[in-house]
Protein backbone atom coordinates (compact mmCIF):
# COMPACT_ATOMS: atom_id res chain seq x y z
CA UNK A 1 0.00 0.00 0.00
CA UNK A 2 2.79 2.39 0.83
CA UNK A 3 4.01 1.98 -2.73
CA UNK A 4 0.67 3.08 -4.18
CA UNK A 5 -0.85 5.85 -2.07
CA UNK A 6 0.54 8.51 0.23
CA UNK A 7 -1.53 10.34 2.81
CA UNK A 8 -0.83 13.85 4.02
CA UNK A 9 -2.44 16.46 6.27
CA UNK A 10 -4.29 13.77 8.23
CA UNK A 11 -5.97 15.38 11.23
CA UNK A 12 -8.96 15.12 13.56
CA UNK A 13 -9.17 18.25 15.73
CA UNK A 14 -11.86 18.50 18.39
CA UNK A 15 -14.20 21.52 18.05
CA UNK A 16 -11.87 23.26 15.62
CA UNK A 17 -11.51 23.48 11.86
CA UNK A 18 -8.56 21.96 10.06
CA UNK A 19 -6.83 24.34 7.66
CA UNK A 20 -6.50 21.49 5.17
CA UNK A 21 -9.12 19.91 2.90
CA UNK A 22 -10.60 16.45 2.54
CA UNK A 23 -9.37 15.14 -0.78
CA UNK A 24 -9.32 11.36 -1.16
CA UNK A 25 -9.77 11.17 -4.91
CA UNK A 26 -13.33 9.83 -4.53
CA UNK A 27 -15.86 12.64 -4.42
CA UNK A 28 -18.69 10.94 -2.55
CA UNK A 29 -16.25 9.54 0.01
CA UNK A 30 -15.02 13.11 0.63
CA UNK A 31 -18.62 14.19 1.21
CA UNK A 32 -19.19 11.41 3.74
CA UNK A 33 -16.01 12.12 5.71
CA UNK A 34 -17.08 15.76 5.82
CA UNK A 35 -20.03 14.71 8.02
CA UNK A 36 -17.51 14.52 10.88
CA UNK A 37 -16.87 18.24 10.46
CA UNK A 38 -20.57 19.14 10.59
CA UNK A 39 -22.01 16.58 12.99
CA UNK A 40 -19.14 15.48 15.24
CA UNK A 41 -17.72 19.02 15.31
CA UNK A 42 -14.30 17.56 14.60
CA UNK A 43 -12.03 19.26 12.10
CA UNK A 44 -11.10 16.47 9.71
CA UNK A 45 -8.61 16.64 6.89
CA UNK A 46 -6.87 14.09 4.71
CA UNK A 47 -5.29 14.22 1.28
CA UNK A 48 -4.55 11.13 -0.78
CA UNK A 49 -2.03 11.08 -3.59
CA UNK A 50 -0.11 8.46 -5.47
CA UNK A 51 3.65 8.57 -5.28
CA UNK A 52 5.04 10.96 -7.84
CA UNK A 53 1.78 12.87 -8.17
CA UNK A 54 0.97 16.27 -6.70
CA UNK A 55 -2.73 16.99 -7.25
CA UNK A 56 -4.10 20.36 -6.27
CA UNK A 57 -7.01 19.73 -3.87
CA UNK A 58 -8.36 23.22 -4.51
CA UNK A 59 -9.15 22.14 -8.07
CA UNK A 60 -12.75 20.96 -7.88
CA UNK A 61 -13.07 19.58 -11.38
CA UNK A 62 -14.71 16.16 -11.64
CA UNK A 63 -11.46 14.63 -12.88
CA UNK A 64 -9.41 15.84 -9.90
CA UNK A 65 -12.03 15.22 -7.20
CA UNK A 66 -12.59 11.68 -8.53
CA UNK A 67 -9.04 11.02 -9.68
CA UNK A 68 -8.84 7.60 -7.95
CA UNK A 69 -12.29 6.31 -8.87
CA UNK A 70 -10.76 3.55 -10.99
CA UNK A 71 -8.05 2.62 -8.50
CA UNK A 72 -8.22 -0.06 -5.79
CA UNK A 73 -10.88 1.53 -3.59
CA UNK A 74 -10.70 -1.21 -0.95
CA UNK A 75 -7.09 -0.28 -0.27
CA UNK A 76 -7.70 3.45 -0.52
CA UNK A 77 -10.76 3.57 1.75
CA UNK A 78 -9.21 1.11 4.17
CA UNK A 79 -6.02 3.14 4.43
CA UNK A 80 -7.95 6.36 5.00
CA UNK A 81 -10.00 4.57 7.69
CA UNK A 82 -6.84 3.37 9.43
CA UNK A 83 -5.30 6.85 9.40
CA UNK A 84 -8.42 8.68 10.61
CA UNK A 85 -8.97 6.05 13.31
CA UNK A 86 -5.49 6.72 14.67
CA UNK A 87 -6.25 10.43 14.84
CA UNK A 88 -9.62 9.84 16.52
CA UNK A 89 -7.85 7.70 19.12
CA UNK A 90 -5.76 10.73 20.11
CA UNK A 91 -8.83 12.75 21.15
CA UNK A 92 -9.74 13.10 24.80
CA UNK A 93 -12.53 10.82 26.02
CA UNK A 94 -14.05 10.39 29.50
CA UNK A 95 -12.28 7.79 31.60
CA UNK A 96 -13.38 4.17 31.62
CA UNK A 97 -15.39 2.24 29.08
CA UNK A 98 -18.18 4.40 27.67
CA UNK A 99 -20.97 3.69 25.20
CA UNK A 100 -22.86 6.10 22.99
CA UNK A 101 -25.83 5.44 20.70
CA UNK A 102 -27.32 7.66 18.03
CA UNK A 103 -29.80 7.24 15.19
CA UNK A 104 -29.74 9.61 12.22
CA UNK A 105 -33.05 10.33 10.42
CA UNK A 106 -33.04 11.07 6.72
CA UNK A 107 -36.17 11.14 4.60
CA UNK A 108 -35.42 7.70 3.13
CA UNK A 109 -33.16 6.10 5.72
CA UNK A 110 -32.62 5.54 9.43
CA UNK A 111 -29.33 4.06 10.67
CA UNK A 112 -28.36 3.31 14.27
CA UNK A 113 -24.76 3.66 15.44
CA UNK A 114 -23.47 2.35 18.77
CA UNK A 115 -19.92 3.20 19.84
CA UNK A 116 -18.02 1.75 22.79
CA UNK A 117 -14.62 3.25 23.63
CA UNK A 118 -12.26 0.53 24.79
CA UNK A 119 -10.08 1.29 27.82
CA UNK A 120 -6.35 0.74 28.14
CA UNK A 121 -5.52 1.23 24.49
CA UNK A 122 -7.33 -1.88 23.30
CA UNK A 123 -8.07 -2.22 19.58
CA UNK A 124 -11.68 -1.87 18.55
CA UNK A 125 -13.67 -3.88 16.07
CA UNK A 126 -16.67 -3.57 13.79
CA UNK A 127 -19.10 -5.68 15.78
CA UNK A 128 -22.17 -5.20 13.57
CA UNK A 129 -22.65 -3.94 10.04
CA UNK A 130 -26.05 -4.36 8.37
CA UNK A 131 -26.19 -1.49 5.88
CA UNK A 132 -26.42 -3.55 2.63
CA UNK A 133 -28.27 -3.66 0.38
CA UNK A 134 -27.75 0.01 -0.35
CA UNK A 135 -31.24 0.94 -1.49
CA UNK A 136 -33.91 -1.08 -3.28
CA UNK A 137 -32.71 -0.58 -6.85
CA UNK A 138 -31.75 -2.92 -8.46
CA UNK A 139 -34.15 -5.24 -6.64
CA UNK A 140 -32.43 -7.50 -4.07
CA UNK A 141 -29.05 -5.97 -4.89
CA UNK A 142 -29.05 -2.27 -4.15
CA UNK A 143 -26.43 0.16 -5.43
CA UNK A 144 -22.90 -1.02 -6.07
CA UNK A 145 -21.66 2.51 -6.58
CA UNK A 146 -22.75 5.96 -5.39
CA UNK A 147 -21.13 8.68 -7.41
CA UNK A 148 -17.78 7.05 -8.04
CA UNK A 149 -17.54 5.40 -4.60
CA UNK A 150 -17.98 1.62 -4.50
CA UNK A 151 -20.36 0.76 -1.68
CA UNK A 152 -18.81 -2.59 -0.56
CA UNK A 153 -15.84 -0.70 0.85
CA UNK A 154 -17.89 1.38 3.29
CA UNK A 155 -17.56 -1.64 5.56
CA UNK A 156 -13.80 -1.73 4.97
CA UNK A 157 -13.53 1.92 6.00
CA UNK A 158 -15.45 1.52 9.25
CA UNK A 159 -13.71 -1.73 10.12
CA UNK A 160 -10.34 0.00 9.91
CA UNK A 161 -11.58 3.07 11.80
CA UNK A 162 -12.78 0.77 14.59
CA UNK A 163 -9.49 -1.10 14.86
CA UNK A 164 -7.20 1.91 15.17
CA UNK A 165 -9.56 4.24 17.08
CA UNK A 166 -10.05 1.79 19.94
CA UNK A 167 -13.81 1.87 19.45
CA UNK A 168 -16.22 -0.99 18.93
CA UNK A 169 -18.58 0.18 16.19
CA UNK A 170 -22.05 -1.09 15.38
CA UNK A 171 -23.91 0.24 12.34
CA UNK A 172 -27.41 -1.13 11.74
CA UNK A 173 -29.88 -0.08 9.07
CA UNK A 174 -33.33 0.23 10.62
CA UNK A 175 -34.94 1.54 7.43
CA UNK A 176 -33.61 2.57 4.07
CA UNK A 177 -34.75 2.47 0.45
CA UNK A 178 -32.31 5.06 -0.92
CA UNK A 179 -28.67 3.98 -1.14
CA UNK A 180 -27.22 7.48 -0.96
CA UNK A 181 -29.19 8.21 2.20
CA UNK A 182 -28.35 4.88 3.84
CA UNK A 183 -24.64 5.68 3.61
CA UNK A 184 -25.16 9.31 4.59
CA UNK A 185 -27.28 8.31 7.59
CA UNK A 186 -24.53 5.90 8.68
CA UNK A 187 -21.80 8.56 8.57
CA UNK A 188 -24.02 11.12 10.33
CA UNK A 189 -25.08 8.64 13.01
CA UNK A 190 -21.43 7.74 13.57
CA UNK A 191 -20.51 11.42 13.80
CA UNK A 192 -23.27 12.25 16.28
CA UNK A 193 -22.55 9.18 18.42
CA UNK A 194 -18.87 10.16 18.41
CA UNK A 195 -19.69 13.71 19.56
CA UNK A 196 -21.74 12.34 22.44
CA UNK A 197 -19.01 9.83 23.30
CA UNK A 198 -16.44 12.61 23.60
CA UNK A 199 -18.88 14.74 25.63
CA UNK A 200 -19.66 11.80 27.90
CA UNK A 201 -23.38 12.09 27.09
CA UNK A 202 -25.79 9.62 25.54
CA UNK A 203 -29.31 9.77 24.14
CA UNK A 204 -31.95 8.87 26.74
CA UNK A 205 -29.58 9.42 29.67
CA UNK A 206 -30.73 12.70 31.18
CA UNK A 207 -29.30 12.28 34.68
CA UNK A 208 -25.53 12.09 34.22
CA UNK A 209 -23.26 14.90 35.37
CA UNK A 210 -21.99 15.25 31.80
CA UNK A 211 -25.53 15.72 30.49
CA UNK A 212 -26.30 18.33 33.15
CA UNK A 213 -23.09 20.17 32.30
CA UNK A 214 -23.81 20.12 28.56
CA UNK A 215 -27.61 20.42 28.35
CA UNK A 216 -29.06 20.83 31.87
CA UNK A 217 -30.88 23.84 33.32
CA UNK A 218 -27.63 25.37 34.58
CA UNK A 219 -25.75 24.87 31.32
CA UNK A 220 -24.64 27.47 28.81
CA UNK A 221 -26.91 25.74 26.28
CA UNK A 222 -29.99 26.28 28.45
CA UNK A 223 -29.13 29.92 29.15
CA UNK A 224 -28.39 30.61 25.48
CA UNK A 225 -31.67 28.98 24.49
CA UNK A 226 -33.63 31.24 26.83
CA UNK A 227 -31.81 34.34 25.59
CA UNK A 228 -33.22 33.76 22.08
CA UNK A 229 -36.75 34.43 23.42
CA UNK A 230 -38.20 32.11 20.78
CA UNK A 231 -41.93 31.99 20.32
CA UNK A 232 -44.60 31.36 17.72
CA UNK A 233 -48.23 32.41 17.65
CA UNK A 234 -51.10 31.82 15.25
CA UNK A 235 -54.76 32.83 15.38
CA UNK A 236 -57.23 32.01 12.64
CA UNK A 237 -60.90 31.29 12.07
CA UNK A 238 -62.58 29.29 9.35
CA UNK A 239 -66.08 27.85 8.91
CA UNK A 240 -64.78 24.72 10.65
CA UNK A 241 -62.54 25.95 13.50
CA UNK A 242 -61.53 28.98 15.50
CA UNK A 243 -58.02 28.46 16.77
CA UNK A 244 -55.31 30.05 18.91
CA UNK A 245 -51.88 28.46 19.27
CA UNK A 246 -49.09 30.21 21.20
CA UNK A 247 -45.83 28.60 22.28
CA UNK A 248 -42.72 29.88 24.06
CA UNK A 249 -39.50 27.86 23.93
CA UNK A 250 -38.73 29.08 27.43
CA UNK A 251 -37.64 25.88 29.13
CA UNK A 252 -40.67 26.24 31.41
CA UNK A 253 -38.53 28.67 33.41
CA UNK A 254 -40.30 30.31 36.30
CA UNK A 255 -41.84 33.45 34.92
CA UNK A 256 -44.76 35.01 32.98
CA UNK A 257 -46.31 32.65 30.49
CA UNK A 258 -44.90 29.58 32.20
CA UNK A 259 -47.83 27.24 31.75
CA UNK A 260 -49.42 24.57 29.57
CA UNK A 261 -53.08 25.15 28.75
CA UNK A 262 -54.64 23.04 26.02
CA UNK A 263 -58.37 22.97 25.30
CA UNK A 264 -59.37 21.51 21.95
CA UNK A 265 -62.59 19.77 22.96
CA UNK A 266 -60.90 16.40 22.32
CA UNK A 267 -59.44 14.92 25.50
CA UNK A 268 -56.89 12.77 23.67
CA UNK A 269 -55.61 15.79 21.74
CA UNK A 270 -55.36 17.74 24.98
CA UNK A 271 -53.36 14.91 26.60
CA UNK A 272 -51.15 14.40 23.54
CA UNK A 273 -50.18 18.07 23.18
CA UNK A 274 -49.82 18.65 26.94
CA UNK A 275 -47.43 15.72 27.35
CA UNK A 276 -45.46 16.82 24.29
CA UNK A 277 -45.19 20.39 25.60
CA UNK A 278 -44.14 19.28 29.08
CA UNK A 279 -41.36 17.06 27.74
CA UNK A 280 -40.26 19.76 25.28
CA UNK A 281 -40.20 22.24 28.19
CA UNK A 282 -42.20 24.82 26.27
CA UNK A 283 -45.02 27.01 27.52
CA UNK A 284 -48.07 26.30 25.43
CA UNK A 285 -51.50 27.82 25.03
CA UNK A 286 -53.94 26.20 22.63
CA UNK A 287 -57.63 26.96 22.34
CA UNK A 288 -59.81 25.53 19.60
CA UNK A 289 -63.55 25.78 19.05
CA UNK A 290 -64.27 23.34 16.25
CA UNK A 291 -67.18 21.65 14.55
CA UNK A 292 -67.07 18.57 16.76
CA UNK A 293 -70.79 18.18 16.01
CA UNK A 294 -69.55 16.98 12.59
CA UNK A 295 -66.63 14.80 13.78
CA UNK A 296 -63.08 15.09 15.11
CA UNK A 297 -61.38 15.63 11.74
CA UNK A 298 -61.26 19.41 11.33
CA UNK A 299 -60.39 20.17 14.95
CA UNK A 300 -57.56 17.66 15.32
CA UNK A 301 -56.15 18.44 11.88
CA UNK A 302 -56.19 22.21 12.30
CA UNK A 303 -54.64 22.05 15.78
CA UNK A 304 -51.76 19.87 14.59
CA UNK A 305 -51.18 21.96 11.46
CA UNK A 306 -51.13 25.18 13.51
CA UNK A 307 -48.86 23.70 16.18
CA UNK A 308 -46.40 22.56 13.52
CA UNK A 309 -46.42 26.00 11.90
CA UNK A 310 -45.78 27.90 15.13
CA UNK A 311 -42.98 25.49 16.04
CA UNK A 312 -41.34 26.20 12.71
CA UNK A 313 -41.72 29.92 13.35
CA UNK A 314 -40.20 29.59 16.81
CA UNK A 315 -37.21 27.62 15.49
CA UNK A 316 -36.24 30.57 13.28
CA UNK A 317 -33.34 29.79 10.95
CA UNK A 318 -32.32 26.86 13.21
CA UNK A 319 -28.74 28.17 13.10
CA UNK A 320 -26.74 27.15 16.15
CA UNK A 321 -29.23 24.50 17.26
CA UNK A 322 -28.34 20.93 18.18
CA UNK A 323 -30.78 19.94 15.40
CA UNK A 324 -30.82 16.11 15.80
CA UNK A 325 -31.74 13.77 18.63
CA UNK A 326 -33.47 10.49 19.39
CA UNK A 327 -35.58 9.90 22.50
CA UNK A 328 -37.72 7.15 24.01
CA UNK A 329 -41.09 7.58 25.69
CA UNK A 330 -43.06 5.03 27.70
CA UNK A 331 -46.71 5.08 28.70
CA UNK A 332 -48.38 2.01 30.14
CA UNK A 333 -47.06 -0.94 28.17
CA UNK A 334 -46.15 1.17 25.14
CA UNK A 335 -42.59 2.22 24.36
CA UNK A 336 -41.82 4.42 21.38
CA UNK A 337 -38.63 6.02 20.05
CA UNK A 338 -38.72 9.26 18.07
CA UNK A 339 -35.70 10.30 16.01
CA UNK A 340 -35.91 13.89 14.83
CA UNK A 341 -34.02 16.30 12.62
CA UNK A 342 -35.00 19.97 12.25
CA UNK A 343 -34.03 19.57 8.64
CA UNK A 344 -36.32 21.82 6.57
CA UNK A 345 -37.00 18.61 4.60
CA UNK A 346 -40.34 17.44 6.02
CA UNK A 347 -40.89 13.69 6.16
CA UNK A 348 -42.57 11.27 8.58
CA UNK A 349 -42.05 7.50 8.70
CA UNK A 350 -43.45 5.26 11.42
CA UNK A 351 -44.39 1.67 12.21
CA UNK A 352 -46.95 2.37 14.95
CA UNK A 353 -49.57 -0.35 15.37
CA UNK A 354 -52.49 1.80 14.30
CA UNK A 355 -54.16 -0.16 11.52
CA UNK A 356 -53.05 -3.44 13.10
CA UNK A 357 -53.62 -2.67 16.78
CA UNK A 358 -54.34 -5.87 18.74
CA UNK A 359 -57.81 -4.82 19.90
CA UNK A 360 -58.90 -3.50 16.48
CA UNK A 361 -59.67 -0.16 18.14
CA UNK A 362 -61.26 2.57 16.08
CA UNK A 363 -60.53 5.25 18.67
CA UNK A 364 -57.60 6.27 20.86
CA UNK A 365 -59.65 7.63 23.73
CA UNK A 366 -61.99 10.06 21.99
CA UNK A 367 -59.78 10.63 18.93
CA UNK A 368 -60.25 8.36 15.93
CA UNK A 369 -57.17 6.28 15.14
CA UNK A 370 -57.09 7.50 11.55
CA UNK A 371 -56.93 11.07 12.84
CA UNK A 372 -54.16 10.20 15.27
CA UNK A 373 -52.14 9.11 12.25
CA UNK A 374 -53.05 12.36 10.48
CA UNK A 375 -52.24 14.47 13.55
CA UNK A 376 -48.70 13.09 13.71
CA UNK A 377 -48.21 13.59 9.98
CA UNK A 378 -49.57 17.17 10.00
CA UNK A 379 -47.46 18.14 13.00
CA UNK A 380 -44.23 16.85 11.46
CA UNK A 381 -44.76 18.19 7.95
CA UNK A 382 -45.78 21.66 9.09
CA UNK A 383 -42.82 21.92 11.48
CA UNK A 384 -40.63 21.11 8.46
CA UNK A 385 -38.88 18.29 10.32
CA UNK A 386 -37.73 14.81 9.42
CA UNK A 387 -39.07 12.30 11.93
CA UNK A 388 -38.82 8.53 12.25
CA UNK A 389 -41.00 6.84 14.85
CA UNK A 390 -40.12 3.33 15.96
CA UNK A 391 -42.54 1.31 18.05
CA UNK A 392 -40.41 -0.70 20.45
CA UNK A 393 -43.21 -2.13 22.62
CA UNK A 394 -46.90 -2.27 21.70
CA UNK A 395 -49.30 -0.69 24.17
CA UNK A 396 -52.37 -2.40 25.55
CA UNK A 397 -54.37 0.31 23.81
CA UNK A 398 -53.74 2.74 20.97
CA UNK A 399 -54.08 5.56 23.52
CA UNK A 400 -51.02 4.24 25.37
CA UNK A 401 -49.12 4.21 22.08
CA UNK A 402 -50.25 7.75 21.27
CA UNK A 403 -49.15 9.16 24.61
CA UNK A 404 -45.80 7.33 24.55
CA UNK A 405 -45.27 8.90 21.10
CA UNK A 406 -46.08 12.36 22.47
CA UNK A 407 -43.60 11.86 25.29
CA UNK A 408 -40.78 10.73 22.99
CA UNK A 409 -41.61 13.48 20.49
CA UNK A 410 -41.40 16.18 23.14
CA UNK A 411 -38.11 14.89 24.53
CA UNK A 412 -36.54 14.75 21.07
CA UNK A 413 -37.91 18.20 20.25
CA UNK A 414 -36.40 19.74 23.35
CA UNK A 415 -32.94 18.41 22.52
CA UNK A 416 -33.14 19.31 18.82
CA UNK A 417 -34.18 22.87 19.64
CA UNK A 418 -31.44 23.31 22.27
CA UNK A 419 -28.67 25.76 21.42
CA UNK A 420 -25.22 24.22 21.07
CA UNK A 421 -22.89 27.12 21.95
CA UNK A 422 -19.99 25.42 20.18
CA UNK A 423 -21.71 25.92 16.85
CA UNK A 424 -21.45 29.70 17.24
CA UNK A 425 -24.75 30.28 15.45
CA UNK A 426 -23.93 28.08 12.46
CA UNK A 427 -26.22 25.42 10.99
CA UNK A 428 -25.26 21.79 11.61
CA UNK A 429 -25.01 20.84 7.96
CA UNK A 430 -22.36 19.93 5.42
CA UNK A 431 -24.46 21.31 2.58
CA UNK A 432 -25.93 24.57 3.86
CA UNK A 433 -29.60 25.44 4.34
CA UNK A 434 -32.62 25.90 2.10
CA UNK A 435 -34.59 28.98 3.12
CA UNK A 436 -38.35 28.97 2.54
CA UNK A 437 -40.27 32.22 2.45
Amino acid sequence: MADEFTLSNVACIDTAKSPHPISTGIGFFDHMIDQLNSHAQIGVSVTVNKQGEDNNPSNHSFEVVNRYADEDQAKLMGTVGTALGKELNKLKYPEGERTSRFCCPLDEALVECVLTKKPNGEAGKLVKFTLPPYGKYPVNKGRAKIGTMKTPYVETFFSNVAHTSGMDISLAKIRGDNGHHVVESAFKAFSRALRNLIDGTNTNNYTSAEYENMWGVKSESYTSSLELCREGKLERSTKETSILVHILLNGLAKGPGDSIKVDTGIKTMDQFVSILAKEAMMSTEIKCNGDLYVDDHHTSEDVSIALGQVLNTAFGTKAGLNRMWCAVGSYGDAEVEVTMDLSNRPCITHNLSLSSNPNEEEYAGDLSVEMLDHVIESLVLNSRSTVHILEKKVGKTVLETALATAMAFGRALRMCAAVDPRRAGKTASSKGTFLFK
